[in-house]
């Protein structure tokens, strides 16, 4: 991912940031959000934001499953600066969820016209697929960076 476009994935993340906020949905600290299998749920994700998270993310254990999200330490989140659109978006609570549905819609349609801008393929998946693709390959010079 160039340096250009990792800034501009940044630079919405501070966009939807500030939509949630101005929604004011109310966090209880449960942690249920990145108790995946426990409460139902999966983070999807796309490329895009897989490449932003694994610039910076703390280390992880593998494999990674869907059951929960691995930089979850005691009830919070390790990758918090550069956790994607699902974990800035999604809280449980009820009176929030048509919200979060719509920010949701609206942000990752922002991030395929990004992909589309930039020429990259777009890639929509569960965490655990790109954080076990990026452990199992083999590391590049752009890796390096």
């Amino acid at each position: 991912m160039s340096q250009t476009l990792q800034l501009e994935v940044l630079e919405l993340y501070r966009q939807v940031d500030a939509e949630v906020a101005a929604a004011g949905p109310v966090c209880v600290a449960s942690g249920r959000c990145c108790r995946f299998k426990e409460y139902g749920h999966t983070l999807f994700l796309s490329n895009l934001e897989a490449d932003v998270l694994l610039d910076g993310a703390p280390p992880y254990q593998l494999p990674v499953t869907l059951d929960f999200c691995p930089f979850q330490r005691e009830r919070l989140c390790s990758a918090r600066e550069i956790r994607p659109l699902g974990c800035r978006i999604y809280f449980c609570d009820p009176t929030y969820q048509e919200t979060g549905r719509q920010l949701s819609e609206k942000y990752v349609h922002k991030l395929k016209a990004l992909a589309c801008e930039h020429g990259t393929e777009w890639q929509y998946a569960p965490l655990h697929h790109f954080l076990n693709e990026r452990a199992n390959r083999p590391i590049t010079a752009a890796d390096n960076h």
